[in-house]
């Protein structure tokens, strides 16, 4: 890293580099000096007011143009008082204004732009996004446009740009980049549906969300979209929480590029640089978009690093039919700092907070343990239909796939070692493992969790009248997924004794594999290499669904469903043998309906209302037992009612939004094993291994309020208030059975009516202004408030509320436009810049009574925490032509 500010320091020193300055400065200089007439306005969002950055402004028949700034305004300068200008902004449609030659300057105030009615106007093919105005009846949701995904994003996790919603909650979950986890109104990731365009991401085996998979998203993505509670997806995905639709950029028609360099706290560094050939001969374009970054990592022992690519052709076929192709990636590798206990921070009497005991040095150089790296490739091709004047189809197929894992350590734990400040002794480690040849060793391994998926996705929509629309679709999927464990470092010993299984007999395994994600891809470890375990998994998915609207201006009403069915297979490629590695194949129905509608008093004033009920199938990881092929005949499917209202009022200058919601889950079933020996609660002790399900019931309820307010053109405030009530219900049910599935035990468990879910904070507001200074130059202020917090683990009435705590993030930009549309952008964020130190998320039951870490002493040392981050920076330049 130190080599690429090194080299960039030298290139600014280089003439090449003071030729391209000064040839910058006379062009510009020579662009005022021509000029005739001014042009400028603000171009916004038509519904939101949000101001819309980067939009494109071109006089047409002139190479003349310009792109707005941070707040949506714009002013250039033209050879003629006269012509017609082009405002364009992907995802909306293109505007075109005369100029009548009245004026040598135009101040054309306030623009508002419409988002298209038929998807992204810019993008060649959308897709089938499921974005909120694709359907007229409103839903809780909030949406991050491209100014606040740019501004805000760098060396930052991509889901922090959700944390001025409300409801939502970001923590920290094992320190490094991209280890961070979403929370929506109390439910954590596997309950909330990611949609990448409108493509299912969460896993298919637990419905985890990985963001290191997706590291590059700040680069790619033109628009988020939360849409909490029921939202507006037609897809069988049955999210408890809400859906979170990601919308990447797309093959763009206008010709320019882009070229930035970012440099952040912890020798963070990132360059990027993208271009787009537009639309030639209105039939064929291409967008590229490569980025390189890497950094030590805010806590010790948290080194990250990874690339991203993005291309997109699209092509159109003709008036009717569109076609784009799309292919992303982002491999990386960082390392991590799982949760620790408290006490582990107290390095020589003095508190640590970014302490991390993962990582060590050998023969003097860096060496962790703990270090996750992947490479998942993602492509789509999409199509779009035009039937005719009242129907069309979209269809997207899709595929990724992921190779990768992270690294730990296995084997003989008496020859691991530390230094007396709490770090791995390497060199001991490597020294004992010499001495010890022959014996059992203690090296490092890979667990690794390699995937293909294929998909595809297809929506008909077609208006039966001026009030009615009709959509119908498919939903298939199928994944292959294999899960084991190979040898990443033997540290100095000879081999790995892998013990005798039903597969292969003993064995010394001396093959190694990098934990790098460009060679995991096609590069794992043969079947006899692999150690500890070994399993594959095919998940085959098929749904359909529809959706009927009724809208008149006033009035809208919906009804939607869905059904899906998910087949499920497990290959037992370790404990069996080859005859018997395949298991019992299990099918689980699932399927949604919603409905609701929403009434227009009058311009500024709606209301809406939704319910809606989810059948959803279990998790594969809930169906098979014991990490075995035995199937678990007690899981049900989970069931979800959700109840919201809202009301919405807009107008030009201000936007407030009130929702209410009510989510009730019921038959959430975790399964654990129990061992011989172990006593059940009658008594009975147990003479083989068994296990249990427990089953527990959820409600959460809340009020959420968010406003944006434009003062003046110079001065924008916006904030947001979520006040929930996230209980368990009723009490824990128990049911224990054998090995051979009979039924030993059943009864309800313990009271826990009442007691907080926990992860999330119950409480938040924020308050944010956004402020233009001078021409070109703006400062954004946001501040979060946390409260009701509770320790993360199961239901129980010993979860203790975490202290509360803010975060204040502060930001500036600086625009210059420069001739012929080019634009320069410097931006600076500071985030935590109060610096506080505070918990984000805790595993244990009891937790420090407060966030200063000099108050600590007294509580439970043993407590694992997560820590949040301390005060973060990043500075950043961008050259858009």
């Amino acid at each position: 890293m130190r080599l690429i500010v090194k080299t960039i320091n030298s290139f600014i020193k280089t003439n090449q580099m003071r030729k391209l300055i000064f040839t910058l400065l006379i062009t510009t200089l020579c662009g005022w000096a021509m000029a005739q007439s001014t042009v400028s306005g603000q171009i916004v969002d038509a519904q939101s007011n949000e101001p819309l950055i980067g939009a494109n402004v071109l006089l047409r028949g002139t190479s003349e143009g310009t792109i707005t700034d941070i707040d949506g305004t714009f002013s250039m300068q033209i050879p003629s008082n006269q012509g017609k200008l082009a405002i364009s902004y992907l995802g909306y449609n293109t505007m075109v204004l005369t100029l009548d030659g009245g004026s040598n300057n135009y101040d054309l105030g306030i623009i508002t732009l419409e988002a298209s009615s038929v998807g992204l106007e810019e993008v060649v093919v959308t897709g089938v996004m499921d974005i909120v105005r694709d359907r007229m009846t409103p839903v809780a949701v909030s949406t991050i446009g491209p100014a606040e995904i740019q501004a805000k994003g760098g060396n930052v996790e991509f889901p922090e740009l959700m944390k001025n919603t409300p409801s939502i909650y970001v923590a920290g979950q094992a320190g490094g980049y991209g280890d961070s986890e979403v929370f929506t109104r109390g439910f954590d990731q596997t309950n909330t549906a990611f949609l990448l365009n409108g493509q299912p991401i969460n896993g298919m085996e637990d419905g985890k969300m990985y963001w290191s998979n997706w590291s590059g998203m700040t680069d790619v993505a033109t628009a988020v979209q939360v849409q909490r509670g029921l939202g507006s997806s037609k897809l069988a995905i049955s999210s408890v929480g809400g859906t979170t639709n990601i919308i990447m950029k797309s093959t763009e028609q206008q010709q320019g590029g882009s070229v930035s360099f970012l440099r952040g706290n912890d020798n963070y560094n990132k360059i990027t640089a993208s271009y787009n050939t537009g639309m030639i001969n209105d039939k064929f374009g291409l967008t590229v978009l490569l980025t390189h970054w890497q950094g030590d990592g805010w806590a010790e022992g948290t080194k990250g690093q990874g690339q991203n690519y993005f291309i997109s052709a699209g092509y159109k076929a003709s008036e009717k039919s569109n076609f784009n192709f799309l292919l992303t990636g982002a491999p990386q590798w960082h390392d991590q700092n799982f949760n620790d206990r408290i006490s582990n921070h107290f390095r020589g009497g003095e508190f640590n907070i970014k302490y991390n005991g993962n990582y060590g040095f050998l023969d003097g150089e860096y060496k962790t343990l703990r270090r996750n790296f992947y490479h998942k490739p993602v492509a789509n091709l999409n199509w779009e239909l035009t039937l005719n004047d009242k129907s069309k189809l979209s269809t997207v197929l899709y595929a990724s796939w992921g190779n990768g894992g992270g690294t730990g350590d296995i084997g003989n734990r008496n020859n691991r070692f530390f230094t007396s400040d709490g770090y791995i002794d390497w060199d001991a480690v490597q020294a004992a493992n010499i001495a010890d040849a022959g014996a059992e060793e203690w090296v490092m391994r890979a667990s690794v969790n390699n995937h293909s998926w294929y998909g595809l996705v297809s929506n008909y929509e077609t208006t039966l009248s001026q009030e009615f629309t009709l959509s119908l679709g498919a939903d298939l999927r199928t994944y292959h997924g294999s899960h084991f464990r190979q040898i990443v470092d033997l540290v100095g010993a000879p081999a790995y004794t892998q013990r005798a299984n039903a597969r292969f007999g003993e064995r010394e395994i001396t093959a190694t594999y990098s934990p790098d994600p460009w060679a995991a891809l096609g590069n794992s470890a043969e079947l006899s290499e692999r150690i500890a375990y070994n399993n594959d998994e095919t998940i085959t998915y098929g749904g359909v669904f529809g959706q009927l609207e009724y809208a008149t201006d006033a009035f809208s009403a919906y009804v939607q469903s869905a059904v899906s069915n998910q087949s499920h297979v497990r290959f037992e490629l370790f404990n069996e043998t080859e005859a018997n590695e395949e298991s019992e194949k299990v099918n689980n129905v699932g399927y949604n309906l919603k409905t609701g509608f929403s009434y227009a008093f009058d311009q500024n004033n709606s209301f809406y209302f939704n319910t809606g009920y989810y059948r959803r199938q279990p998790f594969h990881d809930n169906i098979y037992l014991n990490f075995s092929n035995d199937v678990n005949r007690a899981t049900v499917p989970e069931k979800i009612f959700g109840l919201e209202a809202g009301y919405k009022y807009s107008s030009r200058d201000l936007a407030v939004n009130v929702n209410l919601y009510r989510t009730s889950w019921k038959d959430r079933a975790t399964t654990s094993s129990l061992n011989e020996g172990d006593e059940l609660p009658n008594g009975t002790i147990l003479t083989n291994l068994a296990y249990r399900n427990t089953v527990q019931d959820q409600l959460h309820s809340g009020v959420e309020v968010d406003f944006r307010y434009e003062i003046s053109p110079a001065v924008a405030i916006k904030g947001y208030g979520s006040i929930g009530d996230w209980t368990y219900d009723g009490t824990l049910r128990q049911q224990i059975f054998d090995e051979d599935r009979n039924l030993l035990y059943e009864a309800d468990g313990e009271d826990v009516d009442g007691v907080a879910v926990g992860g999330s904070a119950q409480t938040s507001f924020g308050l944010g202004a956004d402020i233009k200074v001078l021409d070109g130059l703006r400062f954004d202020v946001d501040y979060n408030f946390y409260d009701r917090l509770h320790s993360n683990i199961s239901a129980s009435g010993d979860a203790l509320e975490l202290p509360s705590f803010g975060l204040l993030d502060i930001g500036a930009s600086y625009n210059i436009n420069m001739t012929n549309g080019q634009l320069l952008t410097l931006r600076a964020n500071v985030y935590n810049a109060l610096g506080k130190e505070y918990i984000s998320r805790a595993t244990s039951a009891f937790a420090p009574s407060t966030n200063d870490a000099e108050n600590w002493n007294g509580v439970n040392m043993d407590n694992f925490v997560t820590f949040g981050k301390t005060t973060t920076w990043n500075v950043s330049a961008r050259y858009s032509f």
